[in-house]
């Protein structure tokens, strides 16, 4: 985000590498933390709606390949496809020496629209109706049983809140995207539209950088790994046994 108020100016004063680096780095991000998103929504989908089999299906080893895949495919994605023609003429489309700019085609637009908003948001969308549909019906079942299934109820609670937590997550991701893939909801061509006016842009941006924020908020125990992580406590020996929970 602070590297989009150089971007803004008439002129890039940073050089062609770090224009290519700077693209690269912001689709990358851009698409992987979409793809996080979606991972989450899956993770509570099978938490609340299959519980017994979760710990068996969602287990570390899965959950470190499943996010290696989300970094690999959103790099190969961008750099292959969504910035391929930028990557070979970098400065086809610049209206002065040093400008840092990148012209997508409607097609790719159309892509990248699909890619990384319509698919997500339909798959998040759908996913979050079946969460919360099944945790309301467990937890009207279960009010009658209060008192036998208290430690279960706790845990059914707490699966609830995941579900309203990522439901927060989805209102925010449509509310920072919307602006940015609006044109394409009409019609217009890259070159007519105002998706890459500093405010849209960084309102995008902006959604992967509340997505952390909403979770410090709803978890006490993800802003202890922060500070573990921050304070480089992590380096530790044993850091691994440090109580978060």
């Amino acid at each position: 985000m602070p590297v989009e108020i150089l971007s803004s100016d008439t002129c890039w004063l940073l050089g062609d590498a770090a224009c290519a680096l700077y693209y690269i780095v912001t689709f990358i991000i851009t698409s992987s933390s979409v793809g996080s998103a979606v991972l989450i929504s899956i993770d509570r989908y099978l938490a609340v709606c299959d519980p017994l089999h979760y710990p068996n299906r969602v287990t570390l080893n899965r959950t470190k390949v499943c996010i290696c895949l989300c970094w690999v495919c959103s790099s190969i994605y961008n750099t292959t496809l969504i910035l391929r023609n930028f990557l070979r003429q970098s400065d086809s489309h610049s209206a002065c020496r040093g400008e840092c700019v990148v012209i997508l085609s409607n097609a790719t637009v159309t892509v990248d629209f699909v890619v990384n908003f319509s698919a997500p948001i339909t798959v998040i969308i759908i996913l979050y109706l079946r969460v919360f549909a099944v945790a309301v019906s467990q937890a009207q079942a279960m009010r009658s049983h209060v008192a036998a299934h208290q430690r279960s109820l706790a845990v059914k609670k707490s699966e609830l809140k995941a579900a309203k937590t990522l439901g927060v997550v989805v209102v925010v991701f449509v509310i920072c995207l919307c602006p940015y893939y609006a044109p394409t909801f009409i019609g217009q061509g890259v070159e007519e539209n105002t998706f890459t006016s500093s405010f849209v842009v960084w309102l995008a941006y902006l959604n992967s950088c509340l997505n952390p924020l909403i979770y410090t908020m709803f978890y006490p125990w993800f802003r202890k790994s922060i500070k573990i992580i921050v304070t480089l406590q992590i380096l530790k020996p044993n850091s691994r046994h440090a109580k978060i929970m």
